[in-house]
């Protein structure tokens, strides 16, 4: 079966090289959008195509699920290393991912550009390059809710505007700033795109976080020709759960639109009352590159974005070289200290 080849973006045989005739769907203009609240009630039954054709494993380490191809012999984690992997069962119909965004940056530009990563982090160990093994990097797609939804918020807050009075303080007169308070109200009228919550469970939400933006507007409608050969990571966080988070994020931001509309210097006691409508999801799937590897006892995982080539991760510190640099700083402070006086 031919793989997709994110440098030659089509279908490419990993045995002979020969680059497949057949089109993948493009159309951009077919992704659907789902009623959040219909969909809540009643969640869709699984679509034929999505599972097919391959095999559900769960990491006992991570508990990350993951899909791969049957030809696959069995193997360790791709998310965190852990050979401890079991076949799963899935215990309910997921939800079929409808739309998918393919690899752009190719294998060898990601082993390149981690090489000059790990070489920029000052203070790792010397050996971090050779332990880290870029060249063990796996690509795979792991899943994404995406909530839109248009915002009307109303909000009231007190206002307030700094002046300064001249005040005599220990025989001197000094300006001394106050604050007058006035009432102050609002509106906000917003429309969320796109907001991204993450279904994984096999990378930290907090790593992941840097790696992102994933280009949203580049989705293409979800064809099999695009996780062939790649390991897909089944969602584990479902649509409630996503949907709860997703509110979240959209009633933090909407909080902060609302206190960016407050006049005055600062400001306090800041209302807001919002009322969500036209909520939509999609579930989609995202590229991922990821290494894991262990330094001593610990394992750490290393993202780059699949589609825009952002990195982030996690390594060991060299306490000699962070020691070193702290006594180096010392140093220059005496020095300067010196001089000073001098």
């Amino acid at each position: 079966m031919a793989n997709w080849n994110p440098a030659q973006k089509a279908l490419v045989c990993p045995y002979c090289g020969a680059v497949s005739p057949v089109e993948l769907a493009s159309d951009g203009s077919v992704i659907k959008e789902h009623d959040l609240v219909a969909a809540l009630r009643a969640l869709p039954e699984d679509k034929k195509g999505w599972e097919a054709d391959r095999i559900s494993v769960q990491c006992q380490s991570c508990k990350a699920i993951s899909l791969f191809q049957p030809g696959r012999v069995a193997q360790n984690c791709e998310f965190c290393g852990s050979p401890a992997i079991v076949a799963q069962t899935a215990v309910r119909k997921p939800i079929v991912p409808e739309s998918v965004l393919p690899f752009v940056v190719a294998q060898t530009q990601v082993r390149e550009d981690l090489r000059r990563w790990y070489g920029s982090r000052w203070f790792a160990p010397n050996r971090l390059k050779s332990a880290a093994l870029t060249d063990q990097v796996h690509g795979l797609y792991i899943p994404y809710w995406t909530f839109d939804a248009q915002v009307d918020a109303r909000w009231t807050a007190e206002a307030g505007y700094y002046y300064y009075e001249t005040e005599r303080r220990n025989g001197k007169s000094e300006q001394v700033r106050k604050i007058r308070w006035e009432r102050a109200a609002g509106q906000l009228d917003h429309f969320f795109d796109d907001e991204l919550v993450p279904a994984t469970q096999g990378v930290p939400v907090d790593l992941l976080r840097q790696v992102e933006p994933f280009p949203t507007e580049a989705l293409v409608p979800y064809d099999i020709g695009y996780v062939s050969g790649w390991v897909v990571e089944q969602y584990q966080i479902d649509l409630v759960a996503a949907a709860e988070r997703a509110r979240g994020q959209m009633d933090a931001q909407t909080r902060r639109l609302c206190s960016a509309q407050v006049p005055g210097d600062t400001q306090r006691n800041l209302q807001v009352d919002a009322d969500f409508s036209k909520q939509t999801f999609k579930h989609v799937l995202v590229p991922l590159w990821i290494v894991a590897y262990t330094y001593g006892s610990r394992t750490f995982q290393v993202l780059v974005n699949g589609s825009t080539g952002r990195i982030a991760g996690k390594h060991p510190y060299s306490w000699i070289k962070i020691a070193f640099a702290i006594l180096c700083a010392l140093i220059a402070l005496l020095i300067f200290a010196w001089l000073k006086n001098n």
